[in-house]
C-alpha cells in the first residue's frame, strides 16, 4: 500500500467532513470526531500492525521517530498542503501504536466567527499583563489564542513570539513581526525560550502550554515587565485556574506567586463546545476580568470568591458561565439537557432558566 496516499486521503476526509480529529489504531476503522462524535469510517479497511507502522513512517521525521521509540509518545505537526496543519499525538496502547491527528485550519477566524463575545478583543489591545485562555482539552483554547493574535497582527505593529509544542497555526506577517518557535526544533523547551524572550525585543509572547511552576514563573515575570503574555491551561474556571498556578510552586515560593499573579493578571477565559440544535458546536464561556477586587481575593488566599465576584459584575463586563448556557438556551441555540450537562453549578442555571 502507498501510505503517503492514504494518510493523505484520511486526512481530505478529515477535513471535508468537517472533523476535528482522526484516529487511527491496529485492530479498528480509521475514525473522525465530528461536531463531538466518533464515526468509524467502515469503508476503509481495518489497520492492521503493518498499516499503522507504514502511516507512523509517512508522519515522522527521522528524530521523531528515535525519540518515538525512546519516550514512547510524541507530539508532532503535519503540513497538509492547502489544508492548514495537523497536530498529531502517537502513543503506545498494550503494546500497540495509537495515533491521533487534529486538524488546525489554515484560516484563522476572527473572534465574530467564533461566536466569542466581543470584550475579548480588549485583551488584545493591551500593552502588558497575563491573559489566559482555559478550559478541559479539545475545547477551541488554541483557536481563541489564534484569534487574539490575529487580531493584535492586523491592527498593532508589534513584535510577536510564539511558543508552541508542535506550533500549530502558521500566521502571515501583517502590521506586526511574527517568530514562531517550536519545543525540540527551536528551542529546547518553553522554560528557556520563555527566558530567552527578555533579549529579543518582545511586545507579545504566546506561550502554547504552561508546563511546570518554572515556566509559569518566567511568563508571569515577564507579564511583570512589559510584555503582553497570552497562554492555556486544562482548568474548568477562574478560581481552579488561579489556585492551580499557586499550588504548582514549592511551599515556600507560594506566597511571592500569589503577589505577582493579583499584580499581573489581565483576565481569564474559560470556554466549552456545546452541540449546537442546527448542527456543529458553538462556543460557552466565563470571563474574569482584573480589577481590584479581583486582585485583592487572590492576595488575601480567596480565591473561591471570584466566582461571586464574577456573577454579580456583569456592568463590567464580566460573563458567568451560567448565564452564558442560558442566553443560548432562550436563543434555541442548545438543548436544556446540554446546559445542564456543562453547568458547573446547576442549581444556579435553574434559577436562570
Amino acid at each position: 500500500m502507498d501510505y503517503h496516499k492514504e494518510i493523505e486521503d484520511l486526512l481530505m476526509t478529515t477535513v471535508k467532513e468537517g472533523a476535528s480529529d482522526l484516529h487511527l489504531s491496529e485492530g479498528r476503522h480509521p475514525t473522525i470526531r465530528v461536531a463531538g462524535t466518533l464515526l468509524p469510517l467502515v469503508k476503509k479497511p481495518v489497520l492492521t500492525h503493518i498499516d499503522i507502522k507504514g502511516i507512523t513512517d509517512c508522519l515522522l521525521t527521522e528524530e521523531n521517530k528515535k525519540i518515538f521509540e525512546e519516550k514512547k509518545e510524541i507530539d508532532f505537526s503535519y503540513d497538509f498542503k492547502d489544508y492548514g496543519r495537523f497536530r498529531g499525538n502517537a502513543f503506545f496502547q498494550q503494546g500497540y501504536v495509537g495515533i491521533v491527528l487534529r486538524h488546525i485550519p489554515k484560516q484563522i477566524r476572527s473572534l465574530a466567527d467564533l461566536n466569542l463575545p466581543p470584550a475579548l478583543e480588549m485583551f488584545a489591545q493591551r500593552q502588558q499583563g497575563f491573559f489566559l485562555v482555559v478550559g478541559p482539552v479539545g475545547q477551541g483554547k488554541t483557536t481563541t489564542l489564534a484569534a487574539l493574535i490575529e487580531l493584535i497582527n492586523e491592527t498593532r505593529s508589534e513584535h510577536i513570539i510564539t511558543i508552541e509544542d508542535p506550533i500549530e497555526y502558521i500566521y502571515d506577517q501583517k502590521k506586526s513581526i511574527i517568530d514562531q518557535r517550536e519545543v525540540r526544533v527551536d528551542t529546547t523547551d518553553f522554560n528557556s525560550a520563555l527566558v530567552s524572550v527578555f533579549r529579543e525585543d518582545v511586545d507579545v509572547v504566546l506561550v502554547g502550554e504552561m508546563r511546570g511552576y518554572e515556566t509559569m514563573a518566567a511568563a508571569v515575570t515577564a507579564a511583570e515587565t512589559g510584555h503582553l503574555v497570552l497562554s492555556t491551561l486544562h482548568t474548568n474556571n477562574a478560581a481552579q485556574t488561579i489556585d492551580r498556578i499557586i499550588d504548582s510552586f514549592p511551599a515556600n515560593q507560594q506566597d511571592q506567586i500569589r503577589i505577582q499573579l493579583a499584580g499581573s493578571l489581565s483576565g481569564i477565559f474559560s470556554q466549552r463546545l456545546v452541540p449546537r440544535i442546527s448542527g456543529g458546536l458553538i462556543p460557552v464561556y466565563e470571563l474574569l476580568i482584573a480589577n481590584n477586587a479581583v486582585a485583592n481575593l487572590i492576595r488575601e488566599k480567596r480565591t473561591h470568591e471570584l466566582n461571586t465576584v464574577i456573577e454579580t459584575s456583569s456592568e463590567e463586563g464580566m460573563i458567568d458561565m451560567n448565564r452564558s448556557l442560558a442566553e443560548l438556551v432562550r436563543r434555541g441555540e442548545i438543548t436544556i439537557e446540554d446546559a445542564y450537562q456543562h453547568s458547573l453549578n446547576p442549581k444556579i442555571l435553574e434559577r436562570l432558566l
